[in-house]
């Protein structure tokens, strides 16, 4: 006897296979597998080769999953005070993310002829770069440990925070709240935010001792289910479900943080990329035509932007030209934030899904690629230090000819 569980089954095996499939093709070609999981997705979504009717419920739960995964692994790598410390140094750098990200979205947004409100939400979506790609990059890349590692979190982190105010306002804004719900909205927020950091600042090692564990699985448990219960209600509170995450992961320190490692990678490898599946799911390929040259444009400048913002932070904290570099390339992938983003304004503005959608693809294959071969990119262009060198060796060695 046929049940839908069987036919939710095979989809869901099909599609790990096919990632299978994918991850090796990107293996043995040398590129991230990140922008093939999202072909994958586009393959599979509305006016795609193929639908997912039975598993698309389970995959899209899964890749909230996967995000908080790929967090909670990163804030493994930091430490709450190496995190404040960083946050601390990268304000001005904050500061200079959203001048220079948050204008080409709200501008292309009034020139498209949104209401202001809508783009605002557009400028949302040019402003915030992904958490969740950019750590599963710089996982896959093993660049955990480059100095320009910090700054990229710091901004990143900076960003997220930042959503702490503008989703609140934002929302209450489209769906008419009052000024006093959204005002309390936003303080809670911000508190929970303050509370939290404090915690993991003085009591990190005293939960790390509470949660250690000589046995895999209960460790395994403990680490899953506390992890997914602090982000869920961080996502109750209106914080980013992704903040709370990566707050669980600083929290940790000592013995746990390399159990944690070993036990949570398997899992965060395959819920991520059941996240970029299901982030190319949500794409109708019939709408991208309409919007595929305003995408271009706009994701032209944020290249442009979100690679200076990049150039500026690193800079600040006194990093050569190839960590500059790969600084600049890792903030340029989009993703999941400016999604959530877009799809606040959908009902207002019919477009706005697909151009998000769209947009983010670009920026993420785009992104992805240019973080991959960010060191090629510097050792092929000669420093001026390297220019000069050569120069006196060169003019060494003609006034070497001319006296022979």
């Amino acid at each position: 006897m046929h049940t839908a569980g069987d036919l939710f089954v095979i989809e869901l095996g099909a599609v790990v296979l096919v990632l299978a499939i994918v991850a090796r093709l990107a293996r043995r070609v040398g590129l991230p597998a990140l922008p093939l999981y999202l072909m994958v997705g586009l393959a599979l979504g509305d006016g795609g080769l193929v639908e997912l009717p039975a598993s698309e419920e389970f995959i899209e739960v899964g890749a909230e999953i996967g995000v908080i995964l790929m967090l909670l692994m990163l804030g493994l790598e930091f430490s709450a005070h190496e995190l404040i410390d960083n946050v601390r140094r990268s304000t001005l750098a904050g500061i200079v993310d959203i001048a220079l990200n948050f204008p080409p979205g709200f501008v292309a947004g009034l020139l498209l002829g949104f209401d202001p409100i809508v783009a605002v939400l557009l400028g949302g979506v040019t402003y915030i770069s992904s958490s969740g790609i950019v750590a599963k990059l710089v996982a896959d890349l093993d660049r955990i440990g480059n100095h320009e590692t910090s700054v990229i979190l710091s901004v990143l982190v900076i960003e997220d925070l930042a959503m702490v105010l503008y989703l609140p306002i934002v929302s209450g804004v489209l769906f008419g709240g009052s000024l006093l719900s959204t005002t309390v909205t936003v303080i809670v927020s911000l508190l929970v935010v303050i509370a939290v950091l404090a915690a993991a600042y003085f009591f990190g090692d005293r939960l790390s001792a509470m949660a250690l564990s000589q046995s895999s699985e209960a460790l395994l448990l403990t680490l899953l289910g506390g992890t997914l219960l602090f982000a869920g209600i961080a996502g109750r509170l209106n914080l980013s479900t992704a903040v709370g995450a990566f707050v669980v992961g600083v929290a940790l320190s000592g013995d746990i943080v390399s159990h944690a490692r070993g036990l949570l990678l398997p899992l965060r490898n395959l819920f991520a990329a059941v996240f970029f599946v299901f982030f190319g799911l949500q794409v109708d390929l019939d709408l991208v035509p309409d919007v595929a040259v305003a995408a271009v444009v706009i994701a032209a400048v944020t290249i442009a932007t979100k690679f200076a913002t990049g150039w500026i932070a690193a800079g600040r904290a006194s990093i050569g030209k190839p960590g500059r570099v790969r600084t600049g390339a890792a903030l340029i992938a989009h993703g999941e934030f400016s999604i959530v983003i877009a799809e606040l304004g959908i009902t207002r503005e019919s477009d706005l899904g697909a151009l998000a959608a769209t947009y983010v693809i670009i920026l993420t294959l785009i992104g992805a690629v240019f973080y991959q071969f960010s060191d090629s990119i510097t050792l092929r262009t000669p420093t001026r230090h390297h220019r000069s060198r050569w120069q006196r060796t060169s003019r060494l060695a003609q006034g070497v000819r001319r006296r022979r």
